[in-house]
């Protein structure tokens, strides 16, 4: 398990002085690339190697939004490699250890100049290790966007969306969809899906349902073809 402290800034702030939705996920992604970057398997072995792991799939709860101010402990760790897939947990807590937001995710090794993905070796998997999954349901990470979802907003691929991969960041296609999440909506459950990397220049047709079951907005491309899923469940 690799962990970080922190405090909560005042630029990750909503209008309630409570962190917003998708900096929860900022923190999460720093968390896991530091802990590649102090394993020596980070930016460096990644681009020699020409490999890199692709977020997947999130699946994230959230009990509690803390305050500007508030000292946080983040906290990741791999659960299980299998074939080309590597799932692995975080935690979000405060100093005092209560548990504020956490995550299943699932990442897949890619081969960055052949685009497919390859399986780990077995000295990269030892490097890591694994430890046990949070003790959490755990959903599919396929997400079907309704039939019938209308169309309500679009945006355009800026270049602060654009990550070290040359790909729009995993956090900005959350950004985008809490937009359309109405303001008395209490989040407390995130899944994402993630189809396929939109870059920069790509237009993002945003489609939106609302069922019993959740909230769900579709990142699409001219032609429907999701980008990204997201599901939004809450109160």
């Amino acid at each position: 398990m690799y962990k970080m402290e922190g405090r909560i800034r005042y630029s990750e702030c909503a209008t309630d002085n409570k962190i917003k939705i998708p900096a929860i996920i900022n923190y999460f992604q720093d968390c896991t690339t530091e802990n590649s970057e102090e394993l020596g398997v980070g930016f460096t072995y990644l681009r020699e190697k020409k490999r890199a792991w692709i977020l997947n799939s999130w699946q994230i709860f959230v009990k509690r939004r803390p305050k500007v101010g508030e000292k946080i402990e983040v906290s990741t760790w791999a659960t299980g490699f299998k074939g080309v897939f590597g799932p692995r947990d975080f935690c979000l807590k405060t100093a005092d250890g209560e548990e504020l937001a956490c995550a299943h995710s699932l990442w897949v090794y890619v081969d960055t100049e052949s685009g497919r993905p390859v399986k780990p070796n077995q000295e990269e998997i030892n490097t890591y290790g694994v430890e046990e999954p949070l003790s959490i349901a755990g959903a599919s990470r396929k997400i079907k966007l309704p039939e019938g979802a209308q169309v309500v907003d679009t945006f355009m691929v800026r270049k602060y969306h654009i990550d070290t991969n040359n790909h729009m960041n995993n956090s900005k296609y959350i950004e985008l969809a809490y937009e359309v999440v109405p303001k008395d909506f209490c989040v407390t459950e995130i899944r994402v899906e993630y189809k396929k990397a939109a870059v920069y220049g790509d237009k993002l047709i945003l489609k939106c349902a609302t069922e019993e079951d959740g909230m769900y907005v579709g990142l699409c491309d001219a032609e429907g073809n999701p980008y990204a899923i997201v599901e939004f469940i809450g109160e």
